[in-house]
């Protein structure tokens, strides 16, 4: 109980951002504002839960699916693809509905364990320059710790501050580290997850980012899941779900997936 409630207060940040009990999404800390349109597969995320609307990263992994965090689900969701400063209606933007919310039927609001959705949207988006897709990793496969890979998002530029959302997409270079070094983390689970972030070189995402993808060399490795305001934080490790991802893509494509979310 102790543990979830520091979870809820510093930053299981989509969650707490967006449904009770609180999940985490982040934002981008000790970053830079992205060179606009360099990252043509981001995708923001507009949630509606009741009344309120509240945000998420994702990215586009084919013409009419985008990944995100299972966390991110809500009533309805609006996907923004192709946009560099959000609060503007820039000619690039692509803005589409999601048709079906499909979260991993394992994911744990608790433990925020398998913390991966599907979304399918309702037309699939014209690709081009601001319009891209992100490839996946190989199934299984481990990004070797000291690897240097970078997230972005539309999140907090400080952790801990509801008034420092960003506008235009930042992004921050970060390190994949030894799972030993969120071991301290109860919840965490080294099969699903990925330990990122240093904590003496102060960069992290921040709530408002989650759901966004870890780039490594050029794939979505990572999703932007949970933490504690400072780093180290956790991952969705991508490559764990491949097989998932793939099934449910083909069974979206078909028609032949019952009792999802609409």
């Amino acid at each position: 109980m102790a543990l979830m409630m520091q979870l809820l207060v510093l930053g299981l940040l989509p969650w707490a951002f967006l449904l009770p009990p609180g999940g985490w999404a982040g934002e981008i800390v000790g970053g830079r504002e992205a060179k606009p349109h360099s990252r043509p597969y981001m995708a923001h995320l507009d949630i509606q839960v009741g009344d309120d609307i509240f945000n998420c990263g994702g990215f586009l992994v084919a013409k009419n699916f985008v990944l995100t965090a299972a966390h991110c689900r809500g009533d309805s969701v609006t996907v923004t693809l192709g946009a560099h400063n959000i609060d503007k209606r820039e000619r690039s933007q692509q803005v589409i509905r999601a048709r079906r919310q499909i979260p991993h039927p394992q994911y744990n609001d608790e433990t925020i364990n398998n913390d991966i959705m599907l979304l399918q949207l309702a037309k699939a988006a014209k690709l081009n320059k601001f319009v891209k897709t992100i490839a996946l990793p190989e199934s299984n496969g481990r990004v070797q710790p000291e690897t240097v890979c970078s997230v972005a998002g539309w999140g907090r530029t400080i952790a801990n501050d509801s008034s420092s959302g960003a506008n235009a997409l930042r992004e921050v270079d970060m390190e994949v580290i030894e799972d030993s070094e969120c071991s301290e983390y109860d919840d965490y689970d080294t099969e699903t997850m990925m330990c990122v972030g240093q904590a003496q070189k102060g960069k992290d995402s921040a709530q408002g980012d989650s759901g966004g993808p870890l780039v490594c060399a050029g794939k979505a490795q990572g999703i932007v899941s949970w933490g504690y305001g400072t780093p180290p934080s956790v991952y969705t490790r991508v490559s764990t779900f491949l097989s998932w991802i793939h099934k449910n893509m083909h069974r979206l494509q078909t028609g032949a997936l019952p009792g999802v979310s609409t």
